[in-house]
């Protein structure tokens, strides 16, 4: 197995097996605050699955409705201009590593039922290509596929003819493993795909201050569901990646040919802050608090998110990530791009910035989108990676942009 594919699988299969206790004890060498990031299964539900807002700093609560409102506030498909669209996104995986069969693709569909309401569906599939498994004597173990998949249908109203609310259902697969035995330390444990069912709900406002001028806003849960279990011991269930996105956007059209628009989102994980293990040199206390932690139930979960941070208030602060960014598009044909994420070094310190352009011709769109990361003390897998989307609109009513 390559060096690079064996660390990439090894990081994803650290959260079915256990919780890695030094990395609690670590601080950022910034700041001297204890790193305590939050983990969750399947995250790889939360990372932009398009060329178009991955493009805008990851930015998409209240960006203009397009293809791809499933991921980003399933409340803006009420107000998508057109009929019926498909549209598809290929992301590649670790580049940085060199790995070369590890992607994600999207692909999204979405049909207008009438003037108030709209259907929509997607589909995102994670791939970590082909692995050959061995054992710690270097026997072969066989080769595995893992992957994960989540499916997806919304429907989204009017409330008026500025406001709008949206829901959609998820049924989401992790098979991380193909049901091989991985070591816990101590010895092999059996695996299992990891299954859940997750509901998304949005809603959307927007409102036109003048002719030229526009404002929006909107709030999206997503995510909640039930806890996934990657084996059968049930008292280390993982939490989906539940999370709270709200963001605003203003949009002045210029002129004919000339519009810009300006966009800012707030996120934040609605999943328990893990214990740390600072003062506890033998990890009893932080065993104890894990076994409640894993014993958490979602919904409680949600909610304490907002004030368990051992941190307090200030660390709270800290779980919140930022992505703000900016398009401009001329004659409706051309866009461009920069956004800027930002999360704080001790919950992940993930913060990059962002570029992108769009062409639109007749029916169909393309989107490119590029992500440089802009600290060395936090790797992304997506570091210096090309996005790209292609989009085809039928029966659009208008040709406007896509933020």
């Amino acid at each position: 197995m390559k060096t690079t594919r064996l660390i990439a699988v090894c990081l994803i299969l650290a959260t079915i097996t256990s919780t890695t206790l030094a990395q609690q004890d670590q601080t950022t060498g910034l700041t001297g605050q204890t790193k305590n990031y939050i983990s969750t299964g399947m995250p790889i539900l939360l990372v932009a699955p398009d060329a178009v807002s991955s493009g805008i700093g990851d930015v998409g609560a209240a960006s203009n409705p397009d293809i791809y409102s499933s991921h980003w506030n399933n409340a803006k498909f009420a107000f998508i201009d057109g009929d019926f669209s498909i549209g598809t996104t290929y992301t590649p995986w670790l580049r940085n590593l060199n790995v070369a069969d590890m992607n994600l693709l999207y692909l999204g569909a979405y049909k207008r039922i009438n003037n108030n309401s709209t259907v929509a569906a997607s589909l995102t599939y994670f791939s970590l290509g082909e692995i050959q498994m061995t054992d710690a004597e270097g026997q072969s173990r066989g080769t595995m596929n893992p992957n994960e998949f989540a499916f997806d249908l919304t429907y989204a109203m009017k409330l008026n003819e500025e406001l709008s609310l949206g829901a959609s259902g998820r049924l989401i697969n992790s098979d991380l493993t193909n049901g091989q035995q991985v070591s816990d330390g101590s010895g092999y444990v059996s695996t299992k795909p990891a299954t859940s069912v997750a509901a998304d709900l949005g809603i959307y406002w927007q409102h036109p201050i003048d002719k030229t001028q526009e404002l929006a806003a909107g709030a999206f849960f997503s995510n909640m569901g039930a806890k996934l279990s990657y084996s059968d011991d049930d008292t280390k269930k993982e939490f989906l990646p539940t999370n709270l996105r709200i963001g605003t956007r203003y949009t002045n059209h210029i002129d004919a040919s000339n519009s810009i628009s300006l966009l800012l989102d707030l996120n934040k994980l609605l999943v328990p802050t893990p214990p740390v293990t600072v003062g506890d040199s033998t990890y009893s206390k932080y065993y104890r608090n894990m076994t409640e932690y894993y014993n958490t139930g979602v919904m409680r979960g949600a909610i304490q998110s907002f004030y368990d941070a051992p941190g307090g208030f200030s660390e709270e602060l800290r779980e919140i990530q930022i992505s703000v960014g900016g398009e401009y598009w001329y004659k409706q044909t051309l866009a461009a791009r920069v956004g800027y994420f930002y999360e704080s070094a001790t919950k992940g310190g993930r913060q990059y910035i962002t570029f992108g352009v769009g062409l639109r011709y007749n029916l169909l769109q393309f989107d490119f989108s590029y992500l440089a990361p802009t600290t060395s003390f936090s790797s992304n897998p997506l570091s210096n990676t090309i996005r790209i989307s292609l989009t085809i609109n039928f029966k659009s009513k208008k040709n406007t942009p896509n933020s």
